[in-house]
């Protein structure tokens, strides 16, 4: 299954956005640099359209649809960057989108969502009921499904990330990135495999959303789990298509974070390098602000996937504290 996706693939992506998507800056920061004992390159996916790398595959797979599939308009599930970079790239493209987002999902983003143009469907907050909404949502309206990870043309989009991060900084010792539903580190390996080999490619997991961990250690994919992080955009399940990628490829290690080390890692970065992240892209950085592994006087890339976060909370309790 991972040769469906192949280098021909990634190049094909990045002339298919090279004039929808950013490209977005590396930023580092002595302090950040201080705190991890290494050189850190972050890639500020945060400063993508949509707010997320999400756009870059879902602007990939959108684009790629033919003209019949257009006028059918597009569909998915999604916890929510997905979910609006879909609806934005099917604004882009004058088309119909209905996005399935969980009951739990982000405000912020359900509302960037329908402000794109798309209609959204709630579900329970879990795999069967997001798979069984969305079944229903694509066999009502007759819309082709962009899957946020099990999709060739999302993997290759979002591994065009990688590609212009290994073309910015040379030399890099690692790269770190979000493991969630598998596409943005599936997509990061494949591009570390063919333009950086010796890069150790290191995926970061929400302890309380373990199954990617626990799917690649025991060689069967988990999907039907309750996630417990507040990492909104990694509670979905490690995608059939991730999961072939990274095993055949050799990805070279999963590390877990716990929810106080997110938190942690999310203000750091806030206070010290003045970016807005949310806790999906801070997973990334955690390990590195921990020491859980030897990063010292390497040279680290960490891709910083999102910075959708819901300021309403922060706002409120300002407003409050007058």
């Amino acid at each position: 299954m991972s040769e469906l996706v192949g280098w021909k693939d990634i190049e094909a992506a990045r002339g298919r956005i090279a004039l929808l998507a950013h490209r977005t800056p590396v930023h580092t920061s002595r302090l950040l640099d201080a705190a991890c004992g290494a050189s850190v390159f972050l890639k500020c996916e945060s400063f993508q359209r949509a707010g997320s790398f999400k756009f870059r595959g879902a602007s990939n797979a959108v684009a790629a649809l033919s003209p019949a599939e257009w006028t059918r308009g597009v569909a998915a599930d999604s916890s929510g960057n997905h979910a609006q970079a879909l609806a934005f790239a099917a604004c882009l493209h004058q088309i119909p989108a209905t996005l399935v987002m969980p009951e739990n999902a982000n405000p912020a983003k359900v509302e960037a969502t329908r402000g794109y143009g798309a209609r959204v469907v709630f579900c329970p907050p879990t795999h069967t009921g997001r798979r069984e909404a969305v079944k229903h949502a694509v066999e009502e309206s007759g819309a082709v499904y962009v899957s946020p990870h099990d999709n060739p043309f999302v993997i290759a989009g979002q591994a065009t990330a990688a590609c212009e991060l290994f073309e910015d900084v040379r030399d890099l010792d690692m790269i770190l990135a979000p493991l969630g539903g598998g596409g943005l580190l599936s997509g990061t390996l494949l591009a570390a495999r063919h333009m950086a080999r010796e890069v150790r490619v290191v995926g970061c997991e929400p302890a309380g959303a373990d199954d990617a961990a626990r799917s690649l250690r025991t060689g069967e994919r988990v999907t039907d789990f309750v996630p417990r992080t507040m990492a909104d955009g990694l509670r979905t399940p490690l995608g059939e298509l991730p999961f072939e990628i990274l095993r055949a490829h050799g990805l070279d290690d999963v590390i877990l974070v716990e929810e106080d080390d997110i938190l942690m890692a999310m203000r750091f970065v806030w206070e010290r390098t003045k970016l807005v992240i949310e806790p999906s892209a801070a997973v990334a950085v955690a390990p590195l602000l921990l020491g859980k592994f030897d990063a010292a006087g390497k040279r680290a890339g960490v891709i910083l996937s999102g910075g959708n976060v819901d300021l309403g909370p922060l706002f409120a309790t300002l407003k409050g504290a007058k």
